[in-house]
């Protein structure tokens, strides 16, 4: 009975901040997130590019891994020379981050070709890959399966609505969600929603990231800390759906069966797929 346990980790929520500004990493850390991100893609400016990277490379140099966060650095995209001197700084370090964020991704090869490289240095960060280009979007099955580093898919609401020409709105993206959710799911790997941008909209937050789980994403960024609380109340597994899904998980298991019937309705095993992850992510949460 495979559960993929040691892999479930629960992405309800996640932040960035600046590589350029290290004194604010210990905060994000400490605001509630499940996972941090370092930055040195769009929120830093081309003349800082060089120092950013420096100081995110010293960050992981000294940060002790936590079982409570998970740390990502976001480099830029590989196919600049920005990019290709942050994998140039990351392959040269005895201290990689644990995880890279790879944005502005148009095909598989540029996973394979980052994968290929920190193999040969012996590297074992995990990917985690942007989608918010018009041909990733297009190849997102085949990137969510290329390789065995990529723990999730986050989709690029802002550059894609740019790439697609439409709004960015719920409705317009809803196309495109659904691709990478389902790209994702495919592959047995988590989906992050973008980050809600009205920072002062609590309630629309709300709305807009119970939408995103219904539609299947596991998380949803935010770009302020007083954002996490809502996010994380929102995705994690309330007791009702632990119980529902203990009571499903124990079900299948006693009857050893494709199919079972539960409260009069009629329950085929692939469910079990996603009882695991719940009951899995809810331990974990509350461990």
């Amino acid at each position: 009975m495979l559960t993929k346990k040691s892999k479930t980790q629960p992405r309800r929520s996640f932040i960035f901040t600046p590589g350029l500004k290290p004194d604010m990493f210990p905060k994000a850390i400490a605001s509630g997130t499940d996972i941090v991100c370092v930055e040195l893609e769009d929120g830093i400016a081309p003349q800082d590019k060089n120092a950013a990277r420096k100081s995110a490379l010293k960050i992981f140099e000294e940060y002790q891994q936590s079982n409570d966060v998970e740390v990502i650095l976001r480099v830029n995209s590989i196919r600049e020379k920005f990019g290709i001197d942050d994998i140039k700084a990351i392959l040269e370090t005895d201290t990689p981050p644990p995880a890279i964020m790879m944005p502005k991704v148009i095909s598989p090869d540029e996973v394979l070709l980052m994968d290929k490289l920190l193999g040969e240095r012996n590297h074992t960060c995990k990917l985690h890959i942007i989608i918010e280009t018009n041909r990733a979007l297009e190849s997102a099955l085949e990137i969510a399966q290329c390789c065995n580093r990529i723990e999730a898919l986050f989709f690029g609401g802002v550059d894609m609505a740019a790439e697609l020409r439409c709004e960015n709105s719920w409705e317009a993206l809803l196309y495109a969600r659904s691709r990478v959710v389902h790209a994702a799911a495919t592959a047995e790997i988590d989906v992050i929603d973008v980050p809600f941008l009205d920072l002062d909209n609590l309630v629309q937050l709300r709305e807009e990231a119970i939408k995103a789980k219904n539609l299947g994403f596991t998380g949803k960024g935010s770009i302020h800390p007083k954002q996490i609380a809502v996010l994380n109340e929102v995705f994690t597994p309330d007791q009702a759906l632990i119980e529902k899904a203990q009571r499903i998980i124990k079900t299948f298991e006693d009857a050893n069966t494709g199919l079972v019937v539960i409260d009069g309705k009629l329950i085929e095993k692939p469910v079990l797929r996603e009882m695991y992850r719940i009951v899995n992510i809810a331990a974990k949460i509350n461990s």
